[in-house]
């Protein structure tokens, strides 16, 4: 079984949206992990945008990097450029990914562009995760 962690750097929007998408694609072929170099808590925005491709994330915790210094990781991957910057030495002989994804707690303005926003990230994300799980065949 694989150890996938997603890392950003609030554990809130980005990376938990990449966990809910990894965790559903390898169908119980990997442990997935997401955390942040710090914790801001999981956006109900991001929540409610991953409700509505069918995949529940409101269970999940906004935790930090330092929580999974003891796990033996196959993969890590960075969704933002102040996260790859920023994260600690970590140990770990895990091959390491990186793409730098907008944030969508960024957004401003009326409650339906913000939403929008979060929904083009996770497209953007949903993309990006398939494409790994088949590149690293991890179904196989």
């Amino acid at each position: 079984m694989k150890n996938i962690l997603v890392l950003c750097t609030g554990n809130s929007c980005r990376s938990q949206i990449a966990h809910g998408y990894l965790a559903a694609l390898t169908k119980g072929k990997a442990n997935v992990y997401s955390a942040g170099v710090e914790t801001h808590g999981v956006n109900p925005r991001a929540i409610a945008i991953m409700k509505e491709d069918d995949i529940d994330i409101s269970n999940h915790t906004s935790n930090n990097i330092t929580e999974y210094f003891g796990v033996d990781f196959d993969y890590v991957i960075t969704v933002c450029d102040n996260a790859k910057e920023r994260c600690p030495y970590f140990p770990t002989k895990a091959q390491k990914f990186h793409y730098n994804f907008p944030d969508p707690a960024k957004a401003t303005g009326p409650e339906e562009e913000i939403m929008n926003e979060f929904r083009v990230v996770r497209e953007m994300v949903k993309k990006y995760c398939e494409a790994f799980v088949k590149d690293q065949k991890i179904n196989e």
